[in-house]
């Protein structure tokens, strides 16, 4: 059984969030504040955090770069703000979701659904996979990034999406088409969020941005 950290210093929101994800099949442990789910966090393994940004004590940045330093768990940031510099802010520290509040129950557990079955697919390959270029390295297998000989780290999302337009690098690719791909099919979130990754592998290739090229009313290009 999937096990769900709900971390929110609002009960009722806890409260539904576990009635919905345990209907939903899931198993649901709950956190009152970010110092509670880092210890719980040390304790017990999660398959997924739903985190609050809102919280007193330790925020929800704060909580998910905490965690993020002794466990890699998937996290879906909830929060009342809609701010792009919240959203990026999240996606730099790796987060695989960000939900606006209010948000509909059923919506939260489809992104549930998504992340963890994202997360779960992850195979075994025989034959280290790297492509090079310049002074860009990319270990598929490895999954890493390598600039000038540094090692460059980026968030899950960046990974997937930088991945998937080297595989298929000289195509054109359109937007939805690389939505669908990265996110999923039933992803129901803004088409921004494309965007904002992009914006971000740019800023993490540095120099090297100049292969990632943007095809107006199209979408983008790995072109190298």
């Amino acid at each position: 059984m999937e096990k769900i950290l709900v971390v929110d210093d609002e009960e009722k929101i806890r409260s539904i969030i576990k009635k919905y994800a345990e209907f939903e099949g899931y198993e649901v442990k709950e956190a009152k504040d970010g110092m509670e789910a880092i210890r719980i966090c040390k304790e017990e393994d999660f398959d997924l955090i739903l985190l609050d940004i809102m919280m007193p004590e330790l925020d929800g940045f704060s909580t998910c770069r905490e965690i993020r330093k002794f466990k890699q768990i998937p996290v879906i940031m909830l929060s009342a703000r809609g701010e792009e510099y919240d959203k990026i802010h999240g996606f730099e520290l790796g987060i695989d979701d960000y939900v606006v509040k209010p948000f509909s129950p059923k919506e939260l557990m489809m992104r549930c659904k998504v992340v963890m079955s994202r997360n779960a697919m992850k195979s075994d390959n025989p034959e280290r996979e790297i492509f090079e270029k310049e002074g860009l390295v990319i270990d598929f297998t490895g999954r890493t990034v390598t600039i000038d000989g540094e090692r460059v780290d980026m968030s899950p999302k960046e990974y997937e999406l930088l991945f998937y337009m080297v595989r298929n690098k000289n195509i054109a690719l359109e937007r939805e088409k690389l939505i669908t791909e990265v996110w999923g099919y039933d992803y129901y979130g803004d088409d921004r969020t494309l965007d904002t990754h992009i914006k971000l592998l740019r800023s993490s290739l540095g120099p090297y941005r100049k292969f990632l090229v943007t095809l107006r009313g199209v979408g983008y290009r790995f072109e190298a």
